[in-house]
C-alpha cells in the first residue's frame, strides 16, 4: 500500500539528507590527502650532508664551500628536480637524415637536457681541477678534485643521466695532454663555462663537449678485438682516416671523440672531431640510438665512420696507454655515481619515514624500520668517505708518489666495490617507500635503473678485479702504497687490527701465488680480495672520522658478520638513533619551500 504523499516527502527529504552527509564524509575521505609524505624540496642537498661537509674541510677543500652549497640549494628546488625528471621521460631523439635525404646525424633534446648541462658546465663540474691548476690567479688550492666530487656527488643526486658526457669532458683533459699541440687547440674551448649546444664545428663554438668509443660488437672489454682501422694520411702526417663500427658510443651530440683503431702498428688512440677543419661534417653516422634500462635522459648509440677524419693521440700502438688516464677519471667518476645513488636512496627513505605512519606510529619510530634505515646510513657513510679519500688521492697524485701508487690500486677498489653496493642500497631504500616508491611520479625508480650502469661503465666488475690483480703484481708500489694505509688506523680498534692483520695476509698470499701459478685460481678469487680491501679502507676510514657507534656498528656487521644477508639485520645493541640522527637533522633544516 502506498504512503501518503505527506510521508513519502519527508521521507525523501531524510534521504536526501543521510546521502549529502555520506557524500561530504566520503569527499573527505577520498578526495583529501593525509598520511602521505610532502615533496622533499626545497633543502640544500649540500648542508643537509654533514658526512660530505666535514670531509670538504678535512681534504683542504673548504675554500669551495660556498659553491658548492649554492649547487646544493639550487638542486633542492622543485624547479631543477622537475628538469630531471622531464629529461628521462622527454627522451632524446635520433635524426639520422634530412627531409631531403642528406645525413644529418643529430640528436635533440628536451630543453630541460640543456638546463642540467648547462648548470653543470656553469658550475665546472666538467673542468675545475683543470682549471685551477692552469690559473695564476686562482693561487696554490689544494682539494680541487674532492670539491669537484662534491659538485658531482649533489649534481647526480637530481639526474644522474646528463652526468655521462660532463664525465667524459673532464676526463678526456688527461689523455689529451699526451698530444701538447691538440690540447693547445681543444682545452680553451673544453675548460669553457659556456654552454653551447648547437651542432657546429668547433671553432665557432663558445663551449664544447667530448665523448669516448672504445668498444665494439664483437670484443666488448676486450679492446684489443676491435676491428676499426685507421689509415695515415701521408707518410709523417698525424691525421688518420678511419673506418669502422662502434657498437656503444657515450654522448654521440658530443663535439669530438677519443676513439680506438687498428693502425698500422697496431691500436691506437684517436680524437675525431665530429666536423673537420674545413667545416664540413665529419663522416661520423649515428645509426641508432640504444633503448636503455636506465640513464635513459642521455643518449648512447651505435655509430659508423666513414673514413671519418681523425688525429693520433700520443704514439701509435700505444693506444691504451694513451686513453687509460681518461678511463681512470671517468672510474672515479663512477665511484662519485654511486656513492650518490646511495646518499639519494637513503635521504627519500628517512623522509618518508619520518611522515609515514603505520600500525599506530610514524615509521621513522618502528624499530624493524629504524634497523633497515640505520642500516642504510652506515652504507651510505662508508660510501661517501671512501669516494672523498679517493679523490683526495687524485689531488695528491703528481706530488706524491705514494699517493699516486695508492690512487693507482683504490681507483679499481672504489669503482668495484661502490657500484656494487649501489643498486643493492637503492633497491632496500625503494622498497621503504612501498609502492609509493614503485611508481615514476617519485625519482626512485629512476635511480634503481641507473644504479646497475655503474658497475658496466668503465670496466665490468669482472674486468675490474682483474685489473686489481695485475697492479699488484706489476707495480709493488702498489702493495706498499696500499699496505701502509691499511696500516694507517693501526691501534684504533682491537678487532679492526686483527681484519687488518688478515687481510694483509690474503694480500701477500695472493700476490705470492700469482707470482708462482698466475691464471686460474688466482684470478678466480679476485672479487673476493678486492672486497675485503674495500671493506677494509672503509672501515678505517669511518674509524678516523666516524662516529664511535658508527664504527662500532659497521665493523661488527661488515667485517666480522653479525649481520645477515640484507639490509635491516644489525645486531642488537646497535644505537641507531645516533646514526640516523644526522641525516633526520639534516632534513630538518629544509629551507621554505
Amino acid at each position: 500500500m502506498k504512503a501518503p504523499i505527506g510521508e513519502d516527502i519527508e521521507h525523501n527529504k531524510a534521504m536526501n539528507s543521510v546521502a549529502k552527509n555520506v557524500a561530504r564524509e566520503t569527499a573527505g575521505e577520498t578526495g583529501g590527502v593525509s598520511n602521505q609524505a610532502p615533496l622533499l624540496i626545497g633543502y640544500n642537498l649540500f648542508l643537509s650532508d654533514a658526512t660530505l661537509v666535514k670531509a670538504l674541510q678535512r681534504s683542504d677543500a673548504g675554500w669551495a664551500h660556498e659553491q658548492i652549497s649554492d649547487l646544493g640549494r639550487l638542486l633542492g628546488t622543485e624547479e631543477v628536480q622537475r628538469w630531471g625528471f622531464d629529461a628521462n621521460e622527454q627522451r632524446p631523439v635520433l635524426h639520422t637524415h634530412d627531409r631531403y635525404g642528406n645525413r644529418r646525424d643529430e640528436v635533440v633534446f628536451h630543453p630541460s637536457w640543456h638546463n642540467l648541462m648547462r648548470t653543470s658546465v656553469e658550475h665546472k663540474l666538467h673542468s675545475l681541477p683543470w682549471e685551477i691548476e692552469k690559473s695564476e690567479n686562482i693561487g696554490n688550492r689544494k682539494g680541487a678534485h674532492v670539491a669537484r666530487a662534491a659538485l658531482l656527488m649533489l649534481t647526480a643526486q637530481n639526474e644522474a643521466g646528463h652526468t655521462c658526457p660532463i664525465s667524459m669532458t673532464f676526463s678526456c683533459i688527461a689523455a689529451l695532454r699526451a698530444e701538447p699541440d691538440l690540447a693547445r687547440e681543444w682545452e680553451p674551448r673544453i675548460l669553457s663555462t659556456r654552454y653551447d649546444p648547437r651542432f657546429a664545428p668547433a671553432l665557432d663554438k663558445t663551449g664544447v663537449l667530448l665523448g669516448m668509443g672504445m668498444t665494439e660488437k664483437q670484443g666488448g672489454s676486450d679492446v684489443r678485438a676491435n676491428t676499426s682501422r685507421a689509415e695515415r694520411i701521408g707518410a709523417s702526417s698525424k691525421e688518420y682516416l678511419i673506418t669502422g663500427h662502434k657498437w656503444f658510443i657515450s654522448a654521440p651530440m658530443c663535439d669530438a671523440f677519443l676513439v680506438l683503431a687498428q693502425a698500422e702498428k697496431g691500436l691506437s688512440c684517436f680524437l675525431l672531431p665530429r666536423w673537420t677543419p674545413s667545416g664540413t661534417r665529419n663522416r661520423f653516422h649515428i645509426q641508432r640510438l640504444k633503448d636503455k634500462m636506465g640513464n635513459r635522459s642521455n643518449a648512447s648509440g651505435e655509430v659508423e665512420f666513414d673514413q671519418a677524419l681523425a688525429h693520433l693521440v700520443g704514439e701509435e700502438g700505444r693506444g691504451v696507454n694513451a686513453i687509460i688516464e681518461m678511463v681512470n677519471h671517468t672510474r672515479l667518476d663512477c665511484a662519485i655515481a654511486a656513492a650518490a645513488l646511495m646518499r639519494q636512496g637513503l635521504v627519500q627513505a628517512v623522509h618518508h619515514a619520518r611522515h609515514r605512519k603505520a600500525f599506530g606510529k610514524l615509521l621513522i619510530e618502528q624499530p624493524l624500520m629504524r634497523n633497515v634505515l640505520a642500516d642504510l646510513a652506515i652504507e651510505s657513510e662508508a660510501a661517501t668517505l671512501l669516494m672523498v679519500r679517493l679523490a683526495s688521492a687524485f689531488d695528491a697524485r703528481e706530488s706524491d708518489p705514494s699517493e699516486r701508487a695508492f690512487c693507482r690500486i683504490a681507483t679499481a677498489i672504489s669503482k668495484y666495490w661502490l657500484c656494487k653496493r649501489s643498486p643493492v642500497h637503492v633497491g632496500e631504500a625503494l622498497e621503504c617507500l612501498g609502492g609509493n616508491g614503485y611508481v615514476e611520479e617519485s625519482i626512485m625508480p629512476r635511480l634503481y635503473r641507473e644504479a646497475p650502469l655503474y658497475s658496466i661503465w668503465e670496466g665490468s666488475g669482472n674486468v675490474i678485479c682483474l685489473d686489481v690483480l695485475r697492479a699488484l703484481a706489476r707495480d709493488p708500489s702498489t702493495v706498499e702504497a696500499l699496505v701502509h694505509e691499511l696500516r694507517s688506523a693501526s691501534g684504533a680498534d682491537r678487532r679492526l687490527d686483527s681484519y687488518m692483520t688478515q687481510v694483509e695476509s690474503d694480500l701477500t698470499g695472493q700476490i705470492k701465488r700469482s707470482s708462482q701459478n698466475g691464471g686460474g685460481e688466482v684470478e678466480g678469487q679476485a672479487r673476493r680480495l678486492t672486497e675485503r680491501l674495500a671493506l677494509a679502507l672503509q672501515a678505517l676510514l669511518i674509524v678516523r672520522h666516524s662516529s664511535a657507534v658508527m664504527a662500532d656498528a659497521f665493523i661488527a656487521s661488515r667485517l666480522f658478520g653479525d649481520h645477515g644477508n640484507v639490509f635491516g639485520t644489525l645486531p642488537s645493541g646497535v644505537d641507531v638513533a645516533s646514526i640516523l640522527e644526522p641525516v633526520q637533522t639534516g632534513l630538518e633544516s629544509r629551507l621554505p619551500s
